[in-house]
């Protein structure tokens, strides 16, 4: 859901699901791949959260953020070696499929294949997004620009809630996804909160006014392919076979 299953065949969802091989569940952050590892599968986010992180000289940055029914790191099927590493916060289940598995359907499977490369691609449409916002917008409009692109990822695959989300983030997390400090991002949080735009409570975000958030943060959604904007995907994906 929200990555072109839309567009996948019944056939096509049953082979997907079957492949997952190996199901695990982590009450505690675990990395589930590290940097310069050589990887053999590739990770289905079933539960929970995953973010991509990045340590460089004793700072950790977060470059990504996986929200459930993401393909996590498919693109190590190609690549074999991540130059970040893949790491659950919080509660989290992740399906793994071999890459001997997605080689298969590679090969014998083309219109499923394809939509895998949509997958992939989609993450690097977000990853243009966060580094295009981390250029353009002080602290507290790049932390409203996250948990907006948060809320509409998880409704995407019908996980959003009226009036916000629930994660285990912490203020360190969003100060490490926004390029700050814990302490600027304290200030960031508590500026949204005067302005009753939005309020981050022990990982609880509650949206006063999503307009607002959306305006706030620059938050356009249509780089994420859905809904009805102008880069939406329709039946393009679909097999026309």
């Amino acid at each position: 859901m929200g990555r072109s299953r839309h567009a996948m065949g019944e056939r096509e969802k049953e082979l997907l699901e079957n492949s997952v091989e190996e199901v695990a569940e982590f009450d505690r952050p675990h990395r589930v791949l590290s940097r310069g590892q050589v990887a053999e599968r590739s990770t289905m986010l079933i539960e929970g959260y995953i973010l991509r992180t990045i340590s460089e000289r004793e700072r950790r940055y977060v470059v990504g953020i996986h929200v459930p029914g993401d393909f996590v790191d498919l693109h190590a099927y190609a690549l074999k070696r991540l130059d970040h590493d893949v790491v659950t916060i919080g509660p989290t289940k992740v399906g793994f499929v071999t890459h001997e598995r997605i080689g298969y359907i590679h090969e014998n499977h083309p219109h499923l294949s394809r939509l895998f490369w949509f997958s992939t691609l989609l993450d690097a449409a977000i990853h243009r997004q966060w580094t295009l916002k981390l250029e353009q917008l002080k602290a507290s409009r790049r932390v409203a620009h996250r948990l907006a692109e948060i809320w509409k990822r998880l409704e995407m695959v019908g996980l959003g809630r009226p009036n916000g989300f629930r994660s285990p983030l912490t203020q360190t997390d969003l100060a490490d996804m926004c390029g700050t400090t814990p302490i600027h991002m304290n200030r960031a949080l508590s500026e949204l909160r005067r302005e009753d735009i939005a309020e981050f409570r022990r990982g609880l975000v509650i949206v006063r006014d999503r307009a607002k958030l959306e305006e706030h943060g620059d938050f356009d959604p249509a780089y994420l392919y859905g809904g009805e904007g102008p880069l939406s995907v329709r039946h393009e994906l679909d097999d026309d076979r």
